[in-house]
């Protein structure tokens, strides 16, 4: 059963991409689906994180990975105990419910140890030993449960201790010495309608009594039971059956596989494989960081689809997803950029629409769905658009996309001008930020065929200090490009006054020999009314990587 279905943007994700998995998963909880979580692949940019706190919004949950974990396979159906509980009443829950393994907790659900077949079948044999040593833990209160029994004088119900059992079925005399060789304060006697005997246990001070079959006892035993502190209990069954029955009083935990350690929710699945074969019932508990039990885990649950799936927003390409993405059924993508898609397992659904932004589509699917946008998703959808288009300017822009921006101005009584300004200066500003958090704040990878490539993007207001930065910008996407293994990694400064770019290029020297762009200076180089990355500068490089490769 799918219990979660995260939406996600591209790894480095920009503000388009956070926007429409935050609005798109409102959208799906509008529509009743709450399973629905907006997810992001990485760290929020300074654009982003304006606009989420300017509008109040709580960003969408960061994921480092989707590499498989205990929690995505898991079953949140499991069956517990509670330590103090009685073995009788854990294993008839075992039987009751069919399931083969118990979690044993405390009272705050903190996992203690297992109950299984397999121990207990160990146990049991040690208690039907009959050269066992036959010292049995219990209280009067586990007693009273498993023998269904009914206190008449009872006294510290509650105490665990520790004590042995004598059947009172022989002659006074011959009792009575058997009861000497004992510490009579841990003696538990079982007997039928023996007056005599129940006398001389009372008198010799046991710390129990057990009458059977419900025989009564009589006031003045009873009385006298009261004054030498003697517990007196009736049990319905015979003897035989009360005997049987009360060596299963232990507390349930002293018969646990206290060794079988419970596994994290977040454990990599290759950590716990072997610990579910080390496993006797090839199963383990879950717990969370608290160490409480939340679920349980088999060898077979590994077999079985994972309970997550996942929609893409914001890209299609395979390089660009989360890490772990190809473990899981896609159920959708919702996208604007080229179709370099997957190959899914099953049918999706695919939007891809030539607009300026993904939160474009995102916000015209509330129209098609009759669903009004609330005020402050409206208020994030705008910035979504503004950001990708450059406030409608970039060669990217739609009439649909200016039409939707206007259709949210309306809603939310933003300015669309004035809104552009704020949120494209909010990220515009690289003074105190590393060369290497600007080039992956939105730094998507490509492929054409074997060749793989790597183009980042940023807007500044004034190329003036990255200029001054450039050979630590270009040390960096060196850097970047041999540990990525890439033929060329690219950073796009588009300057948002002059609506125009300059290119930091890292290369292999067989690549930038066909780049016939002009050279501002050395690798970098200038791109007159060039600002969209999608549009105009991946086409160009696509043209260019095809001459380097032939």
């Amino acid at each position: 059963m799918v219990k979660k279905v995260y939406i996600i943007g591209h790894k480095n994700p920009d503000t388009d991409a956070i926007v429409a998995a935050k609005a798109y998963a409102e959208l799906k909880h509008l529509l009743g689906k709450k399973e629905y979580i907006a997810a992001r692949a990485g760290k929020l940019a300074p654009q982003t994180e304006y606009i989420f706190k300017r509008f109040d919004v709580e960003p969408p949950e960061y994921l480092p990975d989707l590499n498989p974990k205990t929690e995505y396979y898991m079953s949140e159906s499991y069956e517990s105990v509670d330590e103090g509980e009685s073995l009788w009443k854990a294993v008839d829950k075992m039987v009751s419910t069919g399931v083969p393994v118990l979690s044993i907790i405390d009272k705050q659900g903190t996992y203690k140890g297992l109950l299984n077949y397999n121990a207990f079948a160990l146990n049991s044999f040690k208690i039907l030993n009959p050269k066992r040593n036959d010292i049995f833990t219990a209280s009067l209160k586990l007693i009273e449960k498993t023998l269904n029994a009914t206190p008449i004088v009872e006294f510290d119900a509650d105490e665990c201790f520790s004590y042995s059992i004598m059947v009172g079925d022989d002659d006074v005399e011959t009792f009575r010495r058997l009861l000497e060789e004992h510490k009579t304060e841990n003696v538990l006697v079982i007997t039928g309608d023996r007056e005599d005997i129940q006398k001389l246990c009372i008198e010799s001070k046991v710390r129990a009594l057990i009458i059977t079959k419900d025989y009564l006892v009589s006031k003045e035993l009873r009385e006298l039971a009261q004054k030498n502190h003697v517990s007196i209990l009736l049990s319905h069954d015979s003897t035989m059956t009360t005997a049987m029955l009360i060596e299963y009083s232990a507390p349930v935990s002293d018969m646990a596989e206290k060794t079988i350690k419970a596994v994290y929710a977040d454990d990599p699945v290759h950590k716990i494989k072997p610990l579910l074969a080390a496993s006797p019932t090839r199963c383990l508990p879950v717990v969370d960081e608290n160490e409480k039990v939340i679920g349980m885990i088999s060898e077979s649950d590994l077999l079985h689809e994972p309970n997550i799936q996942v929609i893409l927003v914001d890209h299609n390409e395979p390089q660009q997803s989360i890490e772990g993405i190809e473990h899981y059924v896609i159920q959708e993508i919702i996208d604007h950029h080229r179709i370099n898609t997957f190959s899914t397992r099953y049918p999706i659904t695919l939007i891809n629409k030539p607009v300026g932004s993904t939160s474009t589509i995102i916000s015209n699917m509330y129209r098609e769905n009759r669903i009004p946008i609330p005020k402050q998703i409206a208020s994030l959808l705008l910035c979504g658009i503004l950001s990708d288009t450059l406030i409608l300017q970039s060669a990217t822009t739609t009439e649909y996309d200016v039409l939707t921006a206007e259709y949210l101005s309306n809603i939310t009584g933003l300015d669309i001008q004035t809104l552009g300004n704020d949120i494209i200066k909010s990220g515009s500003h690289i003074g105190g930020r590393s060369a290497i958090e600007v080039i992956r704040q939105d730094m998507k990878e490509y492929s054409e065929g074997k060749v793989r490539y790597t183009v980042s993007q940023i807007e500044v207001d004034d190329t003036t200090e990255i200029l001054k930065r450039k050979q630590e910008f270009l040390d960096t996407l060196n850097q970047e490009r041999h540990a990525n293994g890439t033929l060329f990694h690219a950073l796009l400064v588009t300057d948002i006054t002059k609506l125009s770019s300059i290119m930091f290029l890292a290369s292999d020297e067989s690549f930038e020999q066909v780049v016939n762009l002009p050279e501002q200076d050395e690798h970098i180089y200038y791109m007159k009314d060039v600002v969209s990355r999608k549009k105009q500068l991946i086409p160009l490089l696509t043209e260019l990587l095809s001459k380097a490769i032939e």
